[in-house]
């Protein structure tokens, strides 16, 4: 699989409907976790909340989305980041080297889990990336 770029939009509460209305808008498969899942749910209130939802069409468009969890800051026109995913670790390590070095590292590349390695930060212009390498 090669290494894919693109967006990553969030929510504050209603992923599950905005997911559900752009697979209306763009068709193709969504697929939808909760952070109860990986029981990732630090707060009750989160547990039912979309932790992942992935937009993929037929011809190759990819939007991913989730909600903010509680205690994270939600800032209504700053709700987007982009993700870098794929399994050439060297190139992605790569490339969040360059990217958190002069930025801000907001979580660590490490095991998720979901099985890859995984990280966020954001770059020294702000721009908020996450990192997935699959598999790794």
């Amino acid at each position: 699989m090669a290494t894919r770029l693109n967006p990553y939009l969030n929510f504050k509460g209603n992923a599950r409907e905005a997911m559900t209305f752009y697979q209306s808008v763009f068709a193709g498969e969504l697929t939808m976790s909760t952070f109860d899942e990986f029981q990732a749910a630090q707060d009750p209130a989160d547990a039912e909340k979309i932790m992942h939802g992935q937009l993929e069409t037929e011809g190759g468009l990819m939007l991913m989305g989730a909600d903010i969890p509680t205690g994270m800051e939600y800032t209504e026109g700053d709700t987007f980041s982009v993700s870098l995913s794929g399994e050439d670790e060297e190139e992605l390590r790569g490339y969040w080297d360059k990217l958190s070095g002069s930025g801000t590292v907001t979580v660590p590349m490490e095991r998720a889990p979901w099985g890859d390695s995984f990280g966020m930060c954001k770059d020294q212009y702000g721009v908020a990336w996450l990192v997935n390498i699959n598999g790794s």
